[in-house]
């Protein structure tokens, strides 16, 4: 997943407002504008050269900090207006950098709130959103700056740089998706459901962080926890101990649920965490009504509905399609479609070949279980049996050689600096040549106040303007892997080293640009239908034959992973692929259809939009008190509202990408400098589709994904 908004934070979702994105190392003018406050000066959120003191920055800092930074932007945009703008270096260059300068304050405080979230730095977090709201908002309608893009664009457009030219094609795009061109009643609306939606948002994800921390089970009896891993067992063990009780205390996290929904062989403990999860910040299960994410889901649709016909669109999904790869509705639609078409029949062959193996009718909590178990027979492979051969400091060795095969990329290991926690690392990139490219932070253990799920966010976007401020790009990598228990290193399933090379997918196209705007360097600027292209095309990598030995090797031993059971997890691939591929397809159309099918005369039930979908491409019935939509933060607390179609979309140019190297080789210099140079080196500097075809020499076809997913022979 990726933490992402545009880079002018004009439009796009509500949790754009929430989630600025950040760069470091600009200092402005010290005698510029002044806040009388005490922690104005002395405030480690003001000390913006090198990284962020993440150890030093206190609750307290944040709204000086931010107060100080939007005076300190105001008046600066004044001063440029005040001006004669004559091009581009007097114009977007110091516009970019007032907006580097915002980002850089901001980045550390965001990111602590997901990573190291409480309760005071939840509420000035939350203090500060209407402040950014407002101040980016503000700078969406400002009209004078608007006509001066403009002008820069119709008098200078053909004599820009590809990049240049993009930067600000985007920029007059987003004024205009911010509203600037509204009357003033319009805008003083456009701009209060801006304030309101970046409300509701954070609010939607601090329920479910709240939800999830909020319960645990705790278990007595052996028995119950059978066929659990032992590296479970001994976690929730040492926690029950820590917490002065017996036996063992079993926490909501995703890899303790997950590995119950596994492995657990009590049906009655499946169900039960089924249903935990399941309801998490709803009106039902074991905290009913507490943290209830219910009254905040019609809201946000309503708000968002209404943000784009103030615009002059018929809905929020064409308001969305605006900044996207897909061109319309329609085309989203049918595309979803054409995969289902593909999916539906493959999952339904495996669930009923999945319940003639169980024997039984399998229900929502049943199906990870048998599956694994179904895995286990049928391919004498078990993804719990692989984590000894799975040690996290051989995976990431051998990821970095991956990247250093393909790119020329050499990592550095930097044990010196600050960080939010101790199990935090920091890694130096250089290219070929020795030059620094970046670096970047890896934290990759569950624990409380930490959010969930896993992601790649801006520390610092690339940024050389020529004005003698240069910026190299820094990342956050986060996952939620169990962490050691005792001696041991951290031991991941084949899956979760999947999802670690999807992260760090993004992590080389945040890294790897060579383009010195920042609001088209990196993942800024690229549509949101394309961004998962990198990270999507890097986890074919974890599936090789050639890869495995360099990422594999048994924790005690160091004994290669044994030459059948490469074969065996290559064949898994495919394994369910259709099960796999409805579950994202339900997602994807219920969450396009709540946005493009909303009216207002007549509100969706979301649930019943949610039940009919499922009834077009679920094979595996639900039970009625599942509250899915409740937990649903991609599209309702992230950046995928009317865009998590993206998925699909993007593992369709992924595939195809990774199907080059296929026909060429793993790491044939040619197809992977082509790749660095047009995909991941131009970040959002050109159009998405023109860079896929530069690469691959033609559009993408779908039939690649349909391959590699066992769909298509």
């Amino acid at each position: 997943m990726l933490y992402r908004t545009h880079p002018k934070i004009l439009h796009g979702s509500p949790a754009s407002y929430a989630r600025i994105r950040c760069a470091c190392g600009y200092r402005w003018d010290p005698a510029g504008p002044k806040r009388s406050s005490l922690y104005a000066m002395n405030n480690p959120l003001l000390e913006t050269n090198g990284l962020p003191a993440f150890s030093a920055i206190e609750p307290v800092h944040v709204r000086p900090a931010i107060e100080r930074v939007l005076e300190a932007n105001r008046h600066d945009i004044r001063s440029i207006l005040s001006r004669d703008i004559d091009g581009w270096d007097s114009l977007v260059v110091p516009i970019e950098d007032l907006q580097h300068r915002l980002n850089t304050i901001w980045s550390p405080v965001r990111h602590l709130n997901a990573v190291r979230n409480s309760e005071e730095l939840r509420n000035v977090y939350n203090e500060c959103l209407p402040l950014l709201t407002e101040y980016h908002t503000e700078f969406g309608q400002n009209e004078a700056l608007f006509r001066a893009y403009l002008r820069l664009e119709e008098s200078a457009g053909s004599t820009l740089s590809p990049a240049h030219s993009r930067a600000v094609k985007n920029t007059v795009r987003d004024f205009r998706l911010a509203g600037v061109d509204l009357s003033g009643e319009k805008k003083s609306r456009f701009k209060a459901i801006m304030q309101k939606l970046a409300s509701l948002s954070a609010k939607f994800e601090e329920n479910l962080l709240d939800a999830t921390n909020a319960w645990t089970h705790h278990i007595d009896d052996a028995q119950q926890l059978r066929g659990l891993p032992e590296q479970v067992l001994e976690l929730t063990s040492k926690n029950a101990r820590e917490s002065g009780q017996e036996g063992w205390l079993l926490s909501l996290d995703f890899p303790t649920y997950h590995a119950i929904l596994t492995h657990a062989h009590d049906r009655s403990l499946r169900k039960t965490y089924y249903e935990a999860w399941m309801t998490r910040a709803s009106d039902r299960g074991p905290m009913s009504g507490r943290f209830d994410n219910g009254g905040l889901i019609p809201e946000i649709l309503a708000l968002r509905h209404e943000t784009a016909q103030l615009l002059g669109f018929d809905n929020y999904a064409q308001y969305s399609l605006a900044t996207k790869m897909a061109g319309a509705e329609t085309e989203v639609m049918e595309f979803l479609k054409e995969l289902a078409e593909h999916s539906v029949p493959a999952a339904r062959k495996e669930i009923e070949e999945l319940e003639t193996f169980a024997g039984q009718t399998i229900e929502a909590w049943d199906l990870a279980y048998f599956a694994e178990r179904y895995k286990q027979q049928r391919l004498q492979l078990s993804e719990d049996q692989l984590r000894p051969y799975f040690p996290l400091p051989r995976v990431l060795s051998g990821m970095f050689d991956v990247a250093r095969h393909l790119y020329g990329v050499e990592f550095e290991e930097d044990h010196d600096f600050d960080s939010w926690h101790p199990d935090v690392r920091l890694f130096a990139v250089r290219n070929a040549a020795g030059e620094p490219r970046g670096e970047f932070y890896v934290d990759l253990y569950a624990r409380p106040a930490k959010r969930g799920g896993a992601w790649m966010d801006e520390c610092v976007v690339r940024k050389a303007l020529g004005n003698g401020t240069i910026a190299n790009p820094v990342a956050y990598l986060v996952c939620n892997f169990m962490p050691p228990v005792g001696e041991a290193p951290a031991l991941l399933t084949h899956a979760e080293v999947v999802t670690l090379f999807h992260e760090f997918g993004h992590t080389l196209h945040h890294l790897m640009t060579t383009v010195d705007i920042p609001s088209v360097a990196g993942v800024n600027g690229v549509p949101w239908d394309a961004v998962e292209l990198p990270s999507q095309f890097m986890e074919n990598y974890a599936w090789q034959p050639e890869v495995l030995p360099l990422i594999s090797g048994h924790y005690q031993t160091g004994a290669a992973l044994p030459e059948d059971k490469f074969e065996m997890l290559k064949a898994s691939r495919a394994f369910h692929a259709g099960l796999h591929s409805v579950r994202q397809l339900e997602f994807g159309i219920f969450d396009f259809r709540l946005h493009s099918e909303y009216s207002p005369e007549d509100p969706p039930c979301v649930l019943d939009v949610l039940k009919e979908v499922r009834s077009n491409v679920a094979v595996v019935p639900v039970p009625e008190f599942v509250r899915f939509p409740h937990g649903f933060s991609h599209i309702f607390a992230g950046g995928y509202s009317a865009g998590y179609y993206s998925y699909k979309w993007a593992e369709v140019l992924a595939a195809d990408a990774f199907a080059a190297f296929e026909e060429r080789g793993l790491f044939d210099r040619r197809t992977a400098d082509a790749f660095r140079s047009e995909i991941l080196e131009r970040g959002g500097a050109c159009d998405a589709m023109e860079a896929f075809v530069s690469f691959r020499g033609r559009k993408p076809q779908i039939e690649h994904l349909l391959r590699q997913s066992g769909m298509l022979r």
